[in-house]
C-alpha cells in the first residue's frame, strides 16, 4: 500500500510529444524530423497544406512545425485554419522559412497565429530550444484548460450531490461525476443511518451498479489509512489486497482512493479509482476535493434523514392514535407530512365522543417548527378541557383564542369545530378563520365563512346550525392541500370542490383520490371526512 500525503504532486512521466512536420522539401523534412526524434519526440509528416490539415485531424499532434512556402496552401493560411478551429486552436505552431525571413514576414506569421517563427539557416540547438519552450507553454496551457474544465465539472457534480434525496442517488451522482471527470473505473462506499452499506461503482461508458457490501469494509479501510480520526487521506491499495477486501470485484490495477471523515465518531466515506496509469497531482486534488464534498453531502443527508424521522415521530405522537367508533357516523382521516420538510408542522385534527354527539375539530397553527407543534398540542388539550363540564362551541373557541393571545402573542391559528348529532343530523359549527367545511357529493359546496382566526384580537365566535342529511358526507381539510405558489387559492378551492362532487362508497378511497388530485405538497395536509349513516 502506498500513501500520498496532502499536497504531494505527482508529475506525469516523460516529456515526449507528437510533432507534425510540414514541408514540401523531403530533405528538410528529414533533417527536422531527425532532430525531433533524437530529442525523444514522435514525428508525423506532411508534404503540403491540405495533407497537413488531414493529418492534423487524424493524429491531433502536440506541435506543428510548418514551412511558410507550400505548393498548395501557404503556411500562413494553414496556420490560420489551425487556430480558427476550436478543436485545434490550442495546438502550437512553429513557422519555418528560408525565403520569408524579413522582420515583416516574421511579424505577419506571428500575427496570423504562429507561436514562434524561425528563419533558415536554423541551428539544431536553437530549433530544439524553441520546440521545448513552445511545448512547455502548450503543456502549461493545456493543463490549465484541463484543470478549469475539471473544476467546472466538479462544481456541477457537487451541486447535484447536494440536491440528491437518497443515499443511493448521492453515491451514483458522485461515481458518475468522477467517471466523467477523470475517465476511470470508480467506486464509492457510505454507511447511512439504517446500517446497510451502500456501494456504487461504474466504468467509463457503462451504467452504475449498486451492490451490497460488508458493513466492516469501511472500518478496514480506516485501519489502513485514517484510523479513528477526522480528515481526508489518499492512499493506494494493491490488486491482491483490494480483492481480499472486496472479493466480488474484478480489477487488474491498483486502486487509489480517498477516505474522508468529517468528525470523529462519524462513519467515513470512501471514493476509489482504478490507478492505471497512476494519478498525477491534479487528479489527486480532484479526487480529494470530490471525496470531501461527498463526505459533507453524506453527513448532511444523514442528519436530514435522522431529523426527518424524529420530526415525523413527534408529529404523529401529538395527533390522535385512533378515531373512536361512533354509531351512525363513518369518520376517516388523513395526515400527510410536507415533502422535503424536516420541521414539525402545526396541522391537527380531533374526533371526540361527547355523550350522544361527536365533536370533529381541525386546525392549523401558523408556521413549521417545534414551537408551532407544541402550540398545536396545547390547543388540542385546551379544547378537550373546555368540553369537560359543558359543551359550548362559542365558549370553547373563545378559550382557545385567549390561550393563544395570552401565552403565545404573535402566533395565530385557524380552527373549525363541528358538533354532530348522528341521530338527528343536526350540526353546530364554529369556524375561526379556517377553510370552511364542504358538503361533498353532487352539487358540493362550502358551508359559510366563519369568524376571525385565533390569536389576532377579541372575537365573539358565532355558532351556526345546519343539518347533515342521511348518507351525506362532510369534508374538512387544512390549507396545505390547496395552497400552491403561482395558483390562486380560489382556483385550488374550486378544484377541491370539483373532486368532491363524486364521493366513493368507501371514504378511504375518497380521501386517497382527493390527495392524489393535488399530488406532493409543500405543506402538511390534514383531512377529515364524516358520513352520516342512512
Amino acid at each position: 500500500m502506498a500513501e500520498h500525503e496532502p499536497g504531494t504532486v505527482i508529475e506525469p512521466p516523460g516529456g515526449s510529444a507528437t510533432v507534425l512536420v510540414v514541408d514540401d522539401t523531403p530533405t528538410k523534412r528529414y533533417i527536422l524530423s531527425s532532430w525531433l526524434r533524437r530529442a525523444g519526440h514522435t514525428v508525423v509528416e506532411a508534404a503540403g497544406g491540405e495533407e497537413a490539415l488531414a493529418v492534423l485531424a487524424a493524429h491531433r499532434p502536440d506541435l506543428v512545425v510548418l514551412d511558410v512556402r507550400l505548393p498548395d496552401l501557404g503556411g500562413f493560411e494553414v496556420c490560420e485554419r489551425i487556430k480558427a478551429d476550436p478543436a485545434t486552436t490550442s495546438i502550437p505552431v512553429i513557422q519555418v522559412s528560408g525565403n520569408a525571413i524579413t522582420s515583416a514576414d516574421r511579424t505577419e506569421g506571428l500575427e496570423r497565429g504562429a507561436d514562434a517563427y524561425l528563419s533558415e539557416p536554423i541551428e539544431p540547438a536553437e530549433f530544439a530550444a524553441t520546440v521545448e519552450a513552445t511545448l512547455r507553454y502548450y503543456r502549461a496551457r493545456r493543463r490549465a484548460e484541463l484543470m478549469a474544465e475539471r473544476m467546472a465539472k466538479l462544481a456541477d457534480v457537487t451541486s447535484k450531490m447536494n440536491a440528491a434525496d437518497s443515499f443511493d442517488r448521492l453515491l451514483t451522482v458522485a461515481v458518475e461525476g468522477m467517471v466523467d471527470i477523470l475517465g476511470r473505473y470508480t467506486g464509492a462506499l457510505a454507511l447511512p443511518p439504517d446500517g446497510r452499506m451502500r456501494r456504487v461503482r461504474a466504468r467509463p461508458g457503462e451504467a452504475p451498479s449498486n451492490r451490497s457490501a460488508i458493513p466492516k469494509l469501511l472500518d478496514r479501510l480506516s485501519d489502513m489509512s485514517l484510523g479513528e480520526g477526522a480528515g481526508a487521506r489518499v492512499f493506494t491499495v494493491g490488486v491482491a489486497e483490494w480483492v481480499n477486501l472486496v472479493n466480488d470485484v474484478r480489477i487488474s490495477e491498483p486502486v487509489t482512493g480517498v477516505l474522508c471523515r468529517t468528525k470523529r465518531g462519524q462513519p467515513p466515506i470512501y471514493l476509489g479509482l482504478e490507478a492505471d496509469p497512476p494519478l498525477d497531482g491534479d487528479e489527486m486534488n480532484v479526487l480529494r476535493q470530490l471525496g470531501q464534498a461527498l463526505a459533507l453531502a453524506v453527513d448532511a443527508l444523514r442528519v436530514y434523514t435522522e431529523e426527518h424521522t424524529i420530526s415525523l415521530t413527534l408529529q404523529r405522537s401529538l395527533l390522535p392514535t385512533r378515531i373512536p367508533d361512533v354509531p351512525g357516523l363513518t369518520v376517516t382521516f388523513r395526515y400527510q407530512p410536507a415533502v422535503d420538510n424536516i420541521e414539525v408542522g402545526g396541522d391537527f385534527y380531533e374526533v371526540l365522543r361527547i355523550g350522544d354527539r361527536v365533536l370533529v375539530a381541525i386546525g392549523d397553527v401558523a408556521g413549521h417548527s417545534l414551537h408551532a407543534a407544541t402550540i398545536m398540542a396545547e390547543l388540542r388539550h385546551a379544547l378537550r378541557a373546555s368540553l369537560i363540564d359543558s359543551v359550548d362551541l362559542s365558549a370553547s373557541m373563545d378559550l382557545l383564542n385567549k390561550v393563544l393571545r395570552r401565552y403565545h402573542p404573535g402566533m395565530t391559528a385557524t380552527v373549525c369545530l363541528l358538533l354532530i348529532d348522528p341521530e338527528t343530523g343536526v350540526v353546530e359549527m364554529a369556524n375561526a378563520g379556517h377553510i370552511p367545511p364542504m358538503l361533498a357529493g353532487p352539487g358540493a359546496h362550502y358551508l359559510g365563512l366563519g369568524n376571525l382566526l385565533l390569536g389576532v384580537a377579541h372575537e365573539d365566535y358565532e355558532v351556526t346550525r345546519l343539518e347533515l342529511p342521511a348518507g351525506a358526507t362532510m369534508l374538512l381539510f387544512t390549507d396545505g392541500l390547496v395552497e400552491d405558489r403561482g395558483i390562486l387559492l380560489d382556483d385550488s378551492l374550486e378544484q377541491a370542490r370539483q373532486v368532491a362532487e363524486t364521493v366513493e362508497g368507501d371514504l378511504e378511497e375518497f380521501c386517497d383520490r382527493l390527495l392524489a388530485a393535488f399530488g406532493s405538497r409543500e405543506d402538511d395536509v390534514a383531512i377529515v371526512a364524516v358520513r352520516r349513516g342512512t
